[in-house]
């Protein structure tokens, strides 16, 4: 009785751990995309209100994957396979879901649905191209792509920011050109 409630503590206290650290994680990848969402929607001329909102959707925008948590914990280390790929690009839809009917703004809301689309219609949940993609998610997309790159990962540590800005632009069929520029006056400015 006392190795099987023992067993179960360390059981809570390894979840609670995992947990913690995945959320920890989640949390500055969000306050990193917030900012940078923040920061290019004024770069682009948006209102205070455009880019309060913009802040806003960038720290919501992966809430879905709290849905998947139970899924994926525990895997980080390894490739995930296409199955398991399947699930976790259901994070936008499904953060989109859990948030529409809790007051947030349609720019919010689109912003976090459509964050995975590329401007050449080969993104998820949807297939959008160009300006069919709402703007804030176009901000979303330049914004997530760097903060993903520019942090450690379970698998890989973090790139310098030149590199991440080259490994954008290997990739820039996924950016709206105009955000893109935009974002790299942010960075540039910031360094």
């Amino acid at each position: 009785m006392d190795t099987l409630q023992t067993a179960q503590t360390q059981t809570v206290k390894s979840v609670d751990r995992i947990l913690e650290f995945d959320l920890s994680q989640e949390l500055s990848h969000g306050m990193l995309v917030s900012n940078l969402a923040y920061a290019v929607s004024a770069e682009l001329g948006k209102d205070e209100a455009f880019c309060y909102q913009m802040a806003l959707a960038g720290m919501l925008h992966d809430i879905g994957k709290l849905k998947l948590t139970g899924y994926i914990n525990g895997q980080e280390n390894d490739p995930l396979l296409i199955e398991e790929l399947k699930y976790v690009r259901m994070h936008s839809t499904l953060g989109y879901e859990e948030l529409k009917d809790q007051g947030y703004s349609d720019l919010v809301l689109q912003s976090i649905l459509y964050h995975h689309e590329n401007y050449d219609g080969s993104g998820y949940p949807s297939n959008l191209r160009g300006d069919s993609i709402p703007l804030g998610a176009r901000i979303l997309r330049v914004c997530d792509v760097y903060a993903a790159l520019s942090s450690d990962r379970p698998y890989r540590k973090a790139f310098d920011v030149s590199t991440v800005i080259e490994l954008m632009i290997d990739e820039i069929k996924n950016f709206d050109m105009e955000v893109f520029l935009a974002f790299q006056r942010v960075v540039h400015n910031n360094k």
